[in-house]
């Protein structure tokens, strides 16, 4: 007599999106969501009009709820993608476990991409087309990783890949801001992703930085080596620093406003001692907590910043 699995009935399903969110979209993810919109956009209304106070506006709450959701969008794509790499370096995953099945996956992310949109259409219609690229650019990802070997095992091949994404991502936060009068529509405002771009590689290189070769695995000190991975790790944080610097000019400023306007380059101090701690000790793999600390500080005093000097 065969025996046949049963389906999981829809509820059961929520039930088991659920756990799978838990598991793998922890409360930063949140977090971040909330920071990564308040700095960008309160960055580029500073050095875009920084005659007009910012403050965060009635739009700026669905942006934020948008970016979330679809980080929890490319969560669900990720999981998917790397199931071949996960099943020999992460067992313990929920899509490799079973916990989650890809066909519960693909219907969550039909529904988040719905969501997102959505909410993205009630700032405006441009804001809808920008985050429906975000959407477009993931499942594009997938597909190049599944056909080509040399983006699935390449590393710094496949960051030239995937990164833009994260550009499309503060692209959306841009051009829906400029929709919705936050920002205005100035090369200064572009010229902010550049921090953006500086912090999110910093933490990338970081967080894939081992001491010691480890072939099969996605580390860049593979390919470029633990002192090649340090310089870049220092090299992002420094240039997240200097486009802030040359696009706020705290060196026109005076009181409260230069203050906090010099505020990034003391955060330099966070990976200048991570690196030091790293190459003084004997820890097997590079710790992610300075890069972690670094990133959300700059967002907080980029927060401080749009705050504090468009008063």
């Amino acid at each position: 007599m065969s025996s046949e699995v049963r389906a999981p009935s829809p509820l059961e399903s929520v039930r088991r999106l659920a756990r799978f969110t838990a598991v793998m979209y922890k409360p930063h993810y949140l977090l971040y969501a909330i920071v990564f919109v308040l700095a960008l956009e309160g960055t580029a209304a500073l050095v875009s009009q920084p005659e007009t106070p910012w403050r965060p506006s009635s739009a700026t709450v669905p942006r934020i709820v948008v970016v979330a959701l679809v980080l929890l969008y490319l969560r669900m794509v990720d999981e998917q993608k790397d199931l071949d790499y996960d099943r020999v370096h992460h067992p313990d995953r929920p899509l490799v476990t079973g916990e989650v099945s890809a066909g519960e996956l693909r219907a969550a992310m039909g529904v988040l991409a719905v969501g997102a949109v959505g909410a993205s259409l009630v700032l405006a219609a441009v804001s809808g087309v920008a985050i429906a690229a975000v959407l477009a650019y993931g499942l594009f990802l997938w597909a190049v990783e599944r056909w080509s070997t040399a983006v699935r095992t390449g590393i710094v091949l496949n960051l030239v890949v995937t990164y833009p994404i994260q550009i499309l991502m503060a692209g959306y936060v841009l051009i829906s801001a400029i929709g919705t009068g936050e920002v205005a529509a100035r090369w200064q405002a572009v010229a902010v992703v550049a921090v953006f771009a500086g912090a999110f590689l910093h933490f990338e290189f970081a967080r894939k930085t081992a001491r010691e070769r480890r072939p099969g695995e996605h580390l860049y000190s593979n390919r470029l080596g633990v002192m090649g991975c340090v310089v870049a790790i220092l090299g992002f944080a420094d240039l997240a620093v200097a486009v802030d610097l040359v696009l706020v000019r705290p060196w026109e400023r005076s009181g409260a406003q230069a203050v906090v306007a010099w505020i990034p380059v003391a955060l330099l101090a966070i990976p200048v001692c991570g690196e030091w701690r790293f190459l003084r000790s004997n820890e097997p793999e590079h710790p992610v907590l300075p890069a972690v600390a670094f990133v959300f500080a700059l967002y907080l005093a980029l927060i401080a910043q749009a705050v504090v000097c468009t008063t």
